[in-house]
């Protein structure tokens, strides 16, 4: 196609070349013709005519040939109809003749007319022609061997950008959500480049919000059940091994156990169900924030209606400005939801708790205390799976999952209301960063150095588990 494309441009010009040689011979022709035309116009002696046509060219048989003044005109190669007609129109004539081309130029002698005839041969209007076709053919196949360059550049970008985007395909069939392609190339193929990755952005942002469904599902799944649990706590014992008891009662007691059993397996299929979950939703979706305090009021609502139906005191405070934690709404409310449901879950009915929210050192704290008989063991109520009454463990492993998640940490302590205190300390993103001190140390690790700290975890009451 190139190659068709420099001929249709390059034959045109060398047709073009070709007739300006021609017309440069023939006014070549014209130059000669003039000086013997000049010569008659002053002498028509045959003399001064002769040494004119001489000097008009050296080679004899392009010298011009003068017709008219009663010399021979068999010398000529014009015929007497050309010679008639330049004799009669009074203006030049150029005729073709075996071998070359013939000028003809008339000259008014008085009442007759001479004509001057120049032959002009074959080879001096096809001279230079042949270099001029080799140029031209030299010229054609640089511009091939250039388009011919430049399509394989073309043609190189269009297969590497169509490599990309099949493997980019072949990827995400393969479950790699993550892949993009870098749109290169045509325009066609960079439309699908960018056509692609919209489209593996938005595959991403549903699978995202279908976990985050099924997350959220689980959560708002499991509140109800703290509600069944704590009933099913409240009913009667499901021991059948001592005592003598009637059929009926038997029946009773194995519905109860029934119950708490399948109780205890719904919440760990809940529990599991929720980290698998939030695990790859935090993995895909990345860091997130959210209100601390909405987040606080949102589930007190629901745990208040549940603090009422057991006459629990309870008092929330700092929740009424806006506090930013680098965490995702869900995650946090599974947290406090967690903390919050050992609360009723592991202290008698009755029992006073308290949720605050406050900054303080570069993050954002939140502390549940209750008043009840607190935890014996705190470190290994922070153990993942640790348990006192054979729960799952998971309450304060949940907690603590999501603190660490926004670069911060979970410690229990003795709460002023008599019980547990369990702080979440989420990093603060507004917290403007101290000034480091002469120690080195920042903040609370620059009192810490200077002040020894008390031993926070002596314990004179017992508290049964974390859950």
């Amino acid at each position: 196609m190139c190659a068709l494309v420099a001929l249709a441009f390059l034959i045109p010009l060398g047709i073009s070349l070709g007739e300006r040689t021609r017309e440069e011979a023939i006014a070549d022709a014209a130059r000669r013709s003039a000086l013997v035309t000049g010569a008659l116009a002053v002498s028509t002696e045959p003399a001064v005519v002769q040494r004119a046509v001489e000097a008009s060219g050296e080679d004899p048989a392009t010298r011009p040939v003068v017709h008219g003044l009663g010399g021979d005109d068999a010398a000529g190669r014009a015929d007497g109809a050309a010679l008639a007609r330049a004799a009669a129109d009074r203006r030049s004539v150029v005729t073709d003749v075996p071998g070359g081309v013939l000028r003809l130029d008339p000259v008014v002698l008085g009442d007759s007319v001479a004509v001057v005839e120049v032959f002009v041969p074959d080879a001096a209007l096809d001279e230079g022609a042949t270099g001029r076709w080799l140029l031209l053919a030299a010229v054609a196949l640089a511009l091939v061997g250039a388009a011919v360059l430049v399509v394989d550049r073309v043609a190189a970008r269009t297969v590497d950008s169509t490599r990309g985007l099949v493997q980019a395909a072949l990827a995400v069939g393969d479950g790699d959500l993550g892949v993009r392609v870098e749109p290169t190339g045509p325009r066609e193929l960079a439309e699908a480049g960018y056509a692609f990755n919209r489209m593996a952005d938005r595959l991403v942002a549903a699978r995202t919000d279908e976990r985050e469904l099924v997350a959220d599902l689980s959560h708002r799944l499991r509140t109800p059940l703290t509600v069944l649990r704590l009933d099913a706590d409240g009913l009667d014992s499901d021991d059948t091994s001592v005592g003598s008891f009637t059929e009926a009662e038997l029946d009773r007691r194995r519905a109860i156990r029934r119950i708490r059993q399948a109780i205890v397996t719904l919440e760990g299929e809940i529990d599991v169900l929720i980290n698998t979950t939030r695990k790859a939703v935090a993995h895909e979706a990345g860091p997130a924030m959210c209100d601390v305090s909405e987040v606080v009021r949102d589930r007190m609502v629901f745990w208040s209606a549940l603090a009422g139906d057991q006459n629990r005191p309870h008092r929330v405070s700092g929740a009424q400005l806006r506090i930013p934690a680098p965490v995702p709404r869900a995650e946090l409310a599974a947290a406090l939801d967690a903390v919050i449901g050992n609360v009723f879950r592991y202290t008698p009915q009755g029992t006073a708790f308290e949720v605050a929210v406050s900054r303080r050192d570069g993050y954002v704290a939140i502390r549940i205390d209750d008043a009840g008989p607190g935890i014996a063991n705190p470190d290994r109520a922070l153990a993942r799976g640790a348990s006192d009454q054979g729960s799952t463990g998971l309450g304060l492993d949940i907690a603590k999952r999501v603190a660490l998640q926004a670069n911060g940490s979970v410690s229990i302590d003795r709460a002023r209301l008599g019980g547990a205190s369990v702080v979440m300390l989420l990093a603060d993103p507004e917290a403007v960063p101290r000034q480091v001190n002469r120690f080195g140390l920042v903040g609370r690790m620059a009192r810490d150095a200077r002040e020894p700290k008390a031993e926070g975890r002596r314990w004179t009451r017992r508290r049964p588990s974390d859950g």
